[in-house]
């Protein structure tokens, strides 16, 4: 049961770590095809967040994690830093890029060494999917 609340809010938080990245980022794209890519990954997180929450109560009575206000405070500022002398779409394709990444092993990693149930392993195997699939539109931009 542990492993599954910890599986779960591992995910959820690295869902609404990406969805706060994508946030940042939105107002410094300038192509209008990589503001509705980005569009679209943010509703996948929203999509993956949610049956998070929707499946959490089964293993747990609270809610499941989420990014504090200190990561989402370093996640902007890291956006903000990365971004004050190249706000290019490439750079901002890179910066999500690297996140991405880490997402992909994060999940991994729990799909490689935890006993979770089928119910959770289907949803970190959607968001690694997911984020798969992101690191190919992404390498477009850059």
């Amino acid at each position: 049961m542990e492993e599954n609340i910890n599986a779960l809010d591992e995910i959820h938080k690295g869902a609404c770590m990406g969805m706060d990245a994508l946030h940042f980022v939105l107002d410094k794209v300038e192509d209008d095809n990589l503001k509705e890519v980005l569009d679209t990954e943010y509703a996948q997180y929203k999509k993956i967040a949610e049956r998070i929450e929707e499946v959490y109560p089964k293993y747990n009575n609270g809610e499941p994690h989420k990014t504090s206000a200190m990561n989402k405070m370093m996640t902007w500022y890291g956006v903000e830093m990365k971004t004050m002398t190249d706000h290019s779409d490439s750079k901002i394709a890179e910066l999500l890029l690297n996140g991405v990444n880490m997402g992909i092993i994060e999940g991994k990693k729990i799909l490689n060494k935890k006993e979770i149930d089928e119910e959770v392993s289907n949803i970190i195997n959607e968001y690694v999917s997911m984020q798969e699939r992101s690191v190919e539109v992404l390498k477009e931009y850059l």
